[in-house]
């Protein structure tokens, strides 16, 4: 047993001081990406695409994509982090930039929809529907300028759909409307 220890901590002594990935544990390799490129990987093991846009434009880029993806999947929080990597760091137009911050905000409110439907007794979580409301108005607030739809999104129908979400949510009460068996879908056209 002590040998196996000698070669298990000789190992890792040797692997800690390679910089190439395939040597290291998964964890070593977690911790010393950022964020970007985390959600890089991420978003390439959602689908397999690499990191540039494969289609033309926005509606073809990986990270749009993936954020639908994590949407149905109902991984708001992933979704969220995935477009936020856009937003933050393409180049966008002022345009495309609210209405990336729309749908980041939207899936944010299903965030505090999801977390008080797992956990609405906890202090933090059992608090999260006014904040869901106030996101619900911000997106639809940044989505409203653009249009009936956007890369292949029915801007209608899923403002229609957070603007239903954000009425059924009574706060004071503890209502929240959100339930995995009833979590929005939503589909690029």
């Amino acid at each position: 047993m002590a040998a196996a220890a000698e070669v298990e901590r000789s190992f890792l002594a040797k692997t800690e001081a390679s910089s190439f990935a395939h040597h290291r544990r998964r964890l070593q390799i977690t911790a010393s990406m950022s964020k970007g490129e985390r959600i890089s990987r991420f978003v390439q093991s959602l689908g397999g695409e690499g990191t540039t846009a494969a289609r033309e434009g926005i509606a073809g880029h990986p990270y749009y994509r993936a954020f639908f993806q994590c949407w149905n999947e109902q991984r708001y929080y992933e979704a969220h982090d995935v477009l936020e990597q856009v937003w933050l760091h393409d180049p966008i137009t002022a345009e495309d930039a609210q209405y990336f911050k729309g749908l980041i905000q939207a899936a944010g409110a299903f965030v505090h929809l999801q977390k008080h439907f797992e956990h609405p007794t906890h202090p933090k979580h059992g608090r999260r529907l006014g904040p869901a409301v106030r996101l619900f108005r911000l997106a639809e607030k940044n989505l409203a300028p653009s249009g009936a739809e956007r890369y292949g999104l029915n801007l209608v129908q899923f403002r229609e759909m957070l603007s239903q979400y954000c009425e059924a949510v009574d706060a004071e009460n503890g209502k929240n409307p959100w339930s995995p068996a009833n979590a929005p879908q939503v589909n690029l056209l």
